[in-house]
């Protein structure tokens, strides 16, 4: 694979993601127009939770090195920690907002989360089943803990007078939030479905995803099932950047894993049954999204459709120009 050709077509995702940037759907209606358009805000850091497509160490930190080719094309050429040879969407998003890019929270080499931390990690799923133990849940608990502990350091600052010298690498606002709750999560719960079971079994699992997900943003965090982001809520999070999850009968893993024909590709190359799945997903994530607008009225949710802007670049890839070096 040309992987220099692979970094081109990232920043061309990036292009067509700044269209949606600040952009938020209004109604419910997939044939809605009618859009409110948010005005620049600064933000005092990002938080983020996902999986490989924004893990930005915590795999190659808790579990196993990353290697080359994997970070060939990172700026400065730093060592790979990411599942890419280059960028990821969280990464131009923090350039965008000129904020450095994040630090995982379980990397403890040469981290710093001045402006936030990533709770990212490869393999993660919003239900405790998956490739990685590192669930949604956990990840939020990891949150809060790292919220609790940093808010101790600088109140233990302020009684004593003394400095301690970790708060140079925490968060240099308080004020949580002022912050940016972005969340990339759900297409290894399908993924794992489709490569452990009948992939005709994976769309009546689809509510229990997302229920658990829409439960996590509105319930406190007690078991290893639930999400914490009411938890966020009441601590005062209040701005959430959400992706819906990409065509992943795209992706040619699906093609290596099962036997394909003919009649099981589209126009693009891509497996529609996986592709139909993913987008059944992202329609019930989406009236999900909307529905908590309704009940967390005072915060923002932004839906992001990110499986469009993959499915249109990989459709055009042919048309997207040569990488010259």
């Amino acid at each position: 694979m040309d992987f220099k050709r692979v970094s081109y077509l990232g920043w061309c995702f990036v292009l067509v993601l700044v269209g949606l940037w600040m952009v938020e759907a209004k109604g419910k209606d997939e044939e809605d127009d009618d859009v409110v358009v948010h005005e620049w805000k600064e933000y005092s850091a990002v938080y983020n939770f996902g999986d490989s497509n924004s893990d930005t160490g915590t795999f190659s930190a808790a579990f196993a090195a990353v290697f080359p080719p994997n970070a060939q094309s990172f700026p400065g050429n730093l060592l790979p920690k990411r599942n890419c040879d280059g960028r990821l969407i969280i990464d131009f998003i923090c350039e965008e907002l000129r904020m450095p890019y994040l630090s995982s929270y379980l990397d403890s080499i040469d981290s710093n989360y001045n402006y936030g931390a990533n709770f990212a990690a490869g393999g993660s799923s919003i239900r405790q089943t998956g490739f990685s133990p590192i669930h949604f849940g956990l990840q939020i608990s990891q949150f809060i803990q790292f919220k609790s502990r940093t808010m101790a350091l600088y109140n233990q600052t302020s009684h004593t007078g003394v400095d301690v010298p970790v708060k140079s690498r925490l968060p240099k606002s308080m004020d949580f939030s002022n912050a940016l709750y972005t969340i990339d999560i759900g297409q290894n719960d399908l993924s794992f479905g489709f490569m452990s079971s009948d992939p005709r079994s994976i769309r009546s699992t689809i509510p229990d995803i997302l229920t658990q997900f829409s439960l996590g943003l509105q319930h406190n965090f007690m078991t290893l099932v639930l999400v914490l982001l009411q938890q966020l809520f009441k601590e005062g999070a209040r701005f959430f950047w959400i992706h819906n999850t990409g065509p992943i009968g795209c992706l040619p893993r699906q093609n290596m894993v099962n036997k394909t024909t003919p009649e099981d590709l589209d126009s693009a190359g891509c497996r529609n049954f996986e592709n139909e799945i993913a987008q059944e997903f992202n329609k019930q994530l989406k009236e999900i999204v909307f529905e908590l607008r309704q009940k967390l009225a005072p915060a923002m949710f932004t839906y992001v459709d990110v499986y469009s802007a993959k499915y249109e670049l990989i459709k055009n890839a042919r048309n997207q120009g040569e990488y010259v070096s």
